[in-house]
């Protein structure tokens, strides 16, 4: 059995010399990049919306007490049910009794990270239940029995042919390379879904502590439809995405969609606050909140990376980093992929176990620099790991910094161990291959540079004296 590291190399060894792969995410990642910076270009000042919306994310996570307080008083004022989730098996737990309670037997979801967080599907197929993911992207990825690959694109690996083909082995339909005949293949079978479901579940964009109502972003319509029919709603919503007023949603919206999608503003924006109210025409009988913790208040005690809390899921870092472009989703092996996902990822679901996803990382700050709400998370993954190294430090690790601290102390050990450097690199394993890792060897793709005859330190004091 591998452990989360050993599995994250194997893949990333894998899926970076599938030049296909890489060529496929990085030309669909290259055309969002110009959309995002021509959508962008539409905001009079791009720099000060985003310290608007990180300051507003701050006095939201830093008074999360009362905002939440605020936002269950005015949704159970409305007839809503609000549920506690102190952990991922608390939140299944709960949603499983409504849907044993409303004597279900077809549950249809719009995209919705959170439930991927507690592996929620997982739990509802062990004990029954037809799930059905009525996002196009997820709908394919639940076909193919595999994860999301993105946070907002969840099929960006996949190609039409490929789409094409689990259509027509899971639904019989005929072979075809065109997008919108895949789309209707999909909209055939969901609407009949929508129709026939006994409970549809959603995610949550916000939650807005002023009006106690969900906000939902889409570009398809089907958690309008997902909520609209079903006579029972239930929604998974991370305490952390909480908004303190109705209108800071006028910045929050358009960013998301900008940075998400490269749009102004995504199709459908729809609130939610309640079940059917007299006079209503559609809408859930019953609806149901259930707010998940997750270990997010223990996050929220880490004053140094309370700020990881802000995230508002718009996947812009992960569409930057040169990692993610190349190693792709799947490889982290967790919910959250990307920069935000290997800061999160350790305090989610344990340090230790999962700090090599901070160490995937080149820092070139891409991440913090495109983040729409100004998370520090380059920062952040030196956080992870220095506190990685202080909760449990290797022996190994221990003796190569004990002997850094010895060489770099003495000027005379420094000097010699340059010179012993400049020999002993030729034959490094790394370099070399060689009997640890031969297959593996940094100059099985690339040539290596020669190694100068002289340091520049060397140079200089020759240059001075003449010679």
């Amino acid at each position: 059995m591998k452990t989360a590291a050993q599995e994250f190399k194997l893949q990333a060894g894998r899926l970076t010399a599938d030049l296909r792969h890489r060529g496929l995410i990085q030309t669909a990642l290259g055309k969002y990049e110009v959309v995002r910076d021509q959508t962008k270009s539409g905001f009079q000042d791009w720099q000060a919306a985003r310290q608007a919306a990180a300051q507003t994310k701050w006095e939201a996570i830093n008074h999360l007490d009362a905002y939440l307080v605020q936002f269950v008083e005015k949704l159970e004022s409305r007839g809503t049910k609000v549920h506690w989730a102190s952990t991922g098996v608390q939140a299944r737990e709960i949603i499983l009794g409504i849907i044993r309670e409303k004597k279900a037997k077809c549950i249809v979801k719009s995209k919705a990270m959170t439930s991927e967080e507690i592996h929620l599907n997982a739990a509802l197929d062990q004990a029954g239940f037809e799930v059905v993911e009525s996002d196009l992207g997820e709908f394919i990825v639940q076909l193919r029995k595999e994860t999301p690959y993105h946070i907002v694109f969840p099929a960006m690996h996949l190609t039409r042919g490929e789409i094409s083909e689990v259509f027509a082995r899971e639904l019989g339909s005929a072979p075809t390379d065109s997008p919108e005949e895949l789309t209707l293949i999909a909209r055939r079978v969901l609407r009949q879904k929508y129709i026939t479901a006994d409970v549809g579940f959603t995610g949550a964009n916000f939650g807005i502590a002023e009006t106690g109502m969900i906000s939902i972003t889409e570009n398809e319509g089907n958690a309008r439809l997902s909520a609209a029919l079903p006579k029972t709603m239930v929604t998974l919503m991370g305490i952390e995405k909480i908004l303190p007023r109705f209108e800071d949603l006028a910045l929050f919206l358009p960013m998301l969609a900008t940075m998400g999608t490269g749009q102004a503003l995504t199709c459908y924006n729809s609130f939610y606050g309640g079940p059917r109210q007299p006079g209503e025409t559609d809408g859930p009988d019953e609806y149901h909140v259930v707010l998940l913790d997750n270990r997010r208040t223990e996050l929220l005690a880490d004053a140094e990376q309370r700020d990881s809390l802000h995230c508002i899921r718009c996947g812009a870092c992960l569409n930057v980093c040169p990692i993610f472009k190349n190693v792709g989703g799947h490889t982290y092996g967790t919910t959250y992929s990307g920069p935000i996902g290997s800061v999160l990822t350790p305090h989610l679901r344990g340090l230790q176990e999962w700090k090599h996803l901070s160490f995937a990382s080149s820092l070139c700050g891409a991440c913090t620099e495109t983040c729409p709400v100004k998370i520090n998370l380059h920062h952040h993954l030196l956080h992870n790991r220095r506190n990685a190294a202080r909760q449990q430090p290797g022996f190994a690790e221990k003796l190569a910094f004990r002997l850094f601290a010895f060489v770099i102390n003495r000027p005379w050990a420094y000097g010699l161990a340059k010179r012993a450097g400049r020999l002993l690199q030729r034959f490094h394993p790394w370099v070399k291959g060689g009997p640890l890792d031969p297959a593996r060897a940094w100059t099985k793709t690339r040539e290596l540079a020669p190694i100068a005859r002289q340091t520049f330190k060397e140079y200089w004091r020759g240059r001075q004296l003449g010679k």
